[in-house]
């Protein structure tokens, strides 16, 4: 029994290892395609585009994802991808949206349908969990190795444009309308800050603990989500308590 225990651990570490980094690469194939879709496909015209592809080679994302990546925000080889957004309710009742990348809808709407179906959760019409977002502009600076207070951080933010910022142990979290993020990104970047995060996201006005009973199908659901090739981004209001694997 313990040398199951033992396996049963390890892979239990593992798996959780494997959605950590499947989450990092969605979230690096989306910044990939928003730096393509809105700039020069040619990294070396993009820098935008250029940082996030320095970003994908450090995450050892490998070289067919970012491809993959740029081609879709390109239509390269024929394919033409549409920006699809699902919205539902997991397990417990927690608003979910699913924002997918997509050649095929009626495939993906099946995928991300059976997904919530398989969690016990339901996917709802449009507009049924949006009003619980905010779509704002995100921009996230590390704190490691950063010589800067909270006050100083905050008046560079303002300056640039930003509307508040917030602080954890780790890092800066800058906030902004939409339509500054950009100019908001660009501003930071040229007073020599090196940004882990820039991108335009959905925020829920409030979060939603997941009960205890439901954390094993709402981790499912978010894991199911975040295999489908076709899922670019899900943003999600709920909150899993004493979680070692919620960072």
């Amino acid at each position: 029994m313990s040398g199951h225990s033992k396996w049963h651990n390890i892979q239990g570490r593992k798996n959780a290892q494997d959605a950590k980094r499947g989450k990092i690469f969605q979230k690096i194939s989306r910044d990939l395609y928003q730096a393509a879709k809105t700039g020069d496909p040619d990294p070396a015209n993009n820098p935008q585009l250029r940082l996030v592809i320095d970003k994908a080679h450090a995450a050892n994302m490998p070289k067919k994802n970012i491809q993959r990546a740029i081609e879709k925000a390109t239509g390269a080889g024929g394919a033409k991808f549409e920006e699809v957004t699902y919205e539902g309710y997991g397990p417990g009742g927690v608003a979910v949206m699913v924002f997918a990348l997509t050649d095929n809808k009626n495939r993906t709407a099946a995928a991300v349908r059976s997904a919530f179906t398989h969690s016990g959760g339901s996917l709802g019409a449009s507009g049924s969990v949006s009003y619980m977002f905010d779509r704002k502009g995100l921009i996230e600076i590390l704190r490691g190795g950063l010589d800067k207070s909270e006050d100083d951080m905050l008046m560079d933010a303002l300056d640039a444009g930003a509307e508040d910022m917030k602080a954890t142990d780790d890092k800066f979290q800058i906030f902004t309308a939409p339509s500054d993020m950009t100019s908001v990104r660009d501003a930071l970047q040229e007073q020599g800050y090196e940004l882990d995060t820039a991108e335009v996201t959905m925020i829920p006005q409030n979060t939603t603990v997941v009960p205890s009973d439901k954390v094993s199908q709402y981790k499912h659901l978010i894991d199911e989500l975040t295999d489908n090739d076709d899922v670019a981004d899900i943003y999600e209001a709920g909150v899993i308590e004493d979680d070692d694997d919620a960072e």
